[in-house]
């Protein structure tokens, strides 16, 4: 652990990273934004994980829309392919500048595969249908289930799907 309560492989690149070095910066200079008392328990990987899901998080939102109310496709469904898609670009784009992993991809897909469906029928069908049922605009239940995912997904990435048992903190 750093100073900070941190893992210090979590604030830069591993040695012989392939992580596009600008992402680390980013990802550094934002963790560092935080109050040192919050960084304590924060780990810069989650700031990546914020960065790029919030990014593959607006191209669900896109994809809903357009397939929700662009092509009049049941809620289901959009949601179903507008998923599909995100968390596609999701794991590649965390494995290879979040977590920089250089394990096996076949079992972290694996892994990825079990979390994304427990997390798709738990908490986006569950709590956004769920909500969707109860009247809340489609948009805001979906944000409702983003948030709680984020958590979730998060948590799983790091300790089980990619998950390096030789690093320190984890």
């Amino acid at each position: 652990m750093t100073t900070e309560g941190v893992d210090a492989s979590d604030n830069g690149p591993r040695p012989g990273s392939t992580t596009h070095p600008r992402f680390v910066a980013l990802r550094t200079a934002l963790w560092r934004l935080l109050p040192p008392p919050i960084r304590r328990y924060v780990p810069a990987t989650f700031v990546g994980f914020c960065v790029l899901n919030l990014c593959t998080f607006s191209i669900d939102l896109a994809l809903l829309a357009v397939l929700y109310r662009g092509l009049g496709l049941p809620n289901a469904v959009s949601v179903t392919l507008a998923y599909a898609v995100a968390f596609s670009l999701a794991f590649v784009l965390n494995r290879w500048l979040n977590f920089e992993s250089h394990l096996p991809a076949g079992p972290q897909t694996a892994r990825y595969v079990l979390v994304v469906a427990v997390n798709y029928l738990a908490i986006i069908l569950g709590i956004g249908a769920g909500l969707i049922a109860l009247g809340v605009p489609f948009q805001w239940a979906r944000v409702t289930a983003g948030l709680v995912e984020a958590v979730y997904v998060y948590s799983a990435m790091r300790w089980f799907v990619f998950a390096d048992r030789g690093r320190r903190g984890d």
